[in-house]
């Protein structure tokens, strides 16, 4: 099994595959021989989780998609030394040699790979039972779905993996157009959410609730740039509708308890998270060190830009959203226009206990929760109609009231109400890596950088929509001039 090839470490990596032939798959496999059995399907399935999981590597545990995601009013970065890669992504001159873009890339893959090798092949599997096998093969769906996502939506243009078995003709692929990737995460996301059991699972499994949530997500996108498709705004609102009118079922709710104790994980709010599995223990370090300031002991990896935070409704979730004071080693204390950088940080991503001045967290990376699935339903409904209706108004009262804010005004109209919505949302998911997927699908990514404060990071030259995709990380593309 060492020499086993790794389909997409040749294929996008090439650099390092000498290396990695000589590794243990841990679970990315290729073929029939990995899913004789149950237990050989758990683990291609557990392969596949810990692709997403390895810091610094693979995956989404390192400061790779805040990084990626400054674009967006919500994140911005230190102006001075060691923070080149981070400032190319907030300054719109992003250089395919960026080293924040692979963990992503490479991590996405990985975990299609071993996804397409169970759904390719769980007919396979000698016995066992039917039920299991089936709800596995639906969370192979779901992953490979929530990674093409992800691919399509920072790089646009990508890659499909036919097969996860390795031939030599995968480094002249093609990249497919966005239309032919959400065609193909939409029969994911489908076969996930008829397949996934309804109840609430352990930590780090999806269930049918969840499967439902990213469907209507990806729906919601849809409709917006680049495919411009409107007629998806009444399937992101029907799904979503699903996913409230079962929350009880499927064991979500909004948390309302400690605003903070959400980005802890294992609320009700949690739709889902990418958890400790078996081997694969989530270190992530985007708590920690790289969002406190230089002047408490951090590194100031990221931080709100100063506009975002003056516009920001007061209140309890702003409180619980950003962090203004800090206490220095000497036990003086002092305001955020005070820190080397003068500005504020992002408290929901500080670790809230004595051990602040360490990098890693093992907090479980929430890449969706309930809050979501309730401004999407609010937005793609007021869209899809015209005309909000008492259960949009329901669902971002019932957010905006847990933030200690007042119900939105009656008798909005569809085009004030869903700005309405993109501003909660804003403000509900603060440098959640939400804020710039919602600007590219509005086309608001030039208006939203312009006017900056100018104690922000400026563009670098004029935003088109050519900065609103990635370029194909450097190595690849020399491997495969197709990309």
């Amino acid at each position: 099994m060492k020499h086993t090839i790794y389909l997409v470490l040749c294929l996008l990596l090439a650099a390092g595959c000498s290396k990695q032939l000589n590794e243990e798959p841990r679970g990315l496999v290729a073929g029939k021989d990995a899913l004789s059995s149950q237990a050989g399907l758990e683990t291609v399935l557990s392969g596949a989780y810990g692709s997403l999981l390895v810091p610094w590597t693979s995956g989404f545990t390192s400061v790779t998609q805040i990084a990626m995601t400054m674009g967006g009013d919500d994140l911005t970065t230190h102006a001075g030394s060691n923070k080149e890669e981070f400032r190319e992504f907030d300054r719109f001159n992003v250089s395919s040699l960026n080293g924040r873009m692979p963990p992503i890339w490479l991590g996405c893959y990985k975990t299609i790979q071993s996804t397409t090798n169970i759904i390719n092949n769980y007919t396979a599997v000698q016995g066992g039972n039917p039920d299991s096998i089936r709800a596995m093969v639906g969370e192979a769906s779901y992953l490979r779905g929530l990674c093409y996502y992800w691919l399509t939506r920072l790089w646009g243009e990508v890659p499909i993996i036919p097969s996860e078995v390795y031939s030599p003709d995968y480094l002249t692929l093609k990249k497919s157009k966005p239309a032919e990737v959400y065609a193909l995460i939409e029969t994911d996301l489908k076969r996930a959410e008829e397949w996934i059991p309804n109840a609430r699972r352990s930590s780090g499994r999806p269930n049918k609730g969840a499967a439902k949530a990213l469907l209507a997500d990806v729906y919601l996108t849809e409709a917006g740039w680049p495919l411009k498709n409107q007629s998806k705004y009444a399937l992101a609102a029907a799904k979503a509708k699903e996913v409230i009118d079962n929350k009880t079922l499927y064991g979500f709710d909004l948390y309302q308890g400690d605003y903070l104790k959400i980005f802890a994980g294992g609320t009700v709010e949690d739709v889902f998270t990418l958890f400790t599995r078996g081997q694969w223990i989530t270190y992530n370090s985007f708590y920690g060190l790289s969002t406190m300031p230089e002047d408490e002991g951090g590194w100031s990896d990221f931080f709100p830009e100063l506009n975002f935070f003056n516009s920001f409704p007061p209140g309890a979730r702003k409180d619980a959203t950003f962090s203004t004071q800090f206490t220095l080693s000497d036990g003086k204390t002092i305001s955020w226009q005070q820190t080397t950088t003068k500005h504020p940080y992002y408290k929901k991503f500080t670790i809230q206990s004595d051990a602040r001045n360490v990098y890693m967290s093992a907090n479980p990376v929430i890449m969706m929760r309930y809050a979501h699935v309730l401004l999407i339903y609010a937005e793609a409904q007021a869209r899809a109609t015209g005309t909000p209706n008492s259960d949009a108004y329901t669902a971002i009262n019932a957010v905006r009231q847990r933030a200690g804010l007042t119900n939105l005004p009656d008798g909005l109209s569809g085009a004030d109400f869903a700005t309405a919505v993109v501003n909660e949302r804003a403000w509900e998911f603060a440098g959640e890596w939400n804020r710039w997927f919602d600007l590219v699908r509005l086309e608001e990514v030039e208006a939203a950088n312009a006017n900056k404060n100018p104690g922000d990071l400026q563009p670098s030259g004029t935003i088109t929509k050519a900065n609103y995709w990635m370029p194909i990380p450097g190595a690849d593309a020399v491997i495969n001039p197709n990309l």
